[in-house]
């Protein structure tokens, strides 16, 4: 078993951000690619940016036990960690990377323990979450009031996290964040 590191937050903290530029400074390390029973959005692609599955296609692989977590995060709508994902990478000798919603980072520690580092990015306060989420352009107003309404609980979960980053200047976020993972992968 090898090492992951796990990143959550509430939609809009800019976890997803941190994330990328964490793949360019650490070669070790692999994006763990979530399957997700929704559209894709924007320029999204599927292989890249996620699996997308039917409802159909991701009920079938959870009653083949195909993952190794998963949750339907909003009503209708599913995300989960396939265990080949898993495989491929360690097959790699890389450290898998996550970025997944809060509960599934929650899940993902349990299952890992020791080997997995959890971060939970905090966003600077809900008022600039909802900025953040109305400039991506990519939700309509219901759906971003769902996940503000969604944030305030996720936030109350950051304590079950290894450590919690808050992202109010995406430089310093990163530069902490880094400073967590050095530490980590020298264990």
């Amino acid at each position: 078993m090898g090492k992951v590191v796990i990143f959550s937050a509430p939609s809009g903290s800019g976890k997803t951000t941190i994330v990328k530029q964490l793949l360019t400074r650490y070669p070790e390390f692999e994006f763990s690619i979530s399957a997700t029973s929704r559209a894709p959005r924007g320029v999204e692609q599927h292989g890249i940016d996620y699996y997308f599955l039917t409802q159909d296609e991701f009920a079938a692989k959870v009653a083949a036990d195909a993952f190794i977590e998963w949750e339907e995060v909003y009503a209708g709508t599913s995300y989960g960690t396939l265990k080949s994902e898993i495989e491929r990478i360690w097959a790699k000798g890389h450290v898998i990377l996550f970025d997944v919603d809060v509960m599934g980072g929650i899940n993902i520690k349990k299952i890992f323990g020791d080997e997995a580092c959890s971060i939970f990015v905090m966003p600077p306060s809900i008022e600039e979450l909802r900025r953040r989420l109305e400039g991506r352009g990519t939700d309509a107003p219901e759906v971003i009031e769902k996940r503000i309404a969604k944030a305030a609980f996720e936030i109350e979960k950051a304590p079950q996290f290894d450590h919690t980053v808050i992202n109010d200047s995406l430089e310093e976020a990163v530069e902490a964040t880094c400073a967590l993972l050095d530490n980590f992968l020298s264990r």
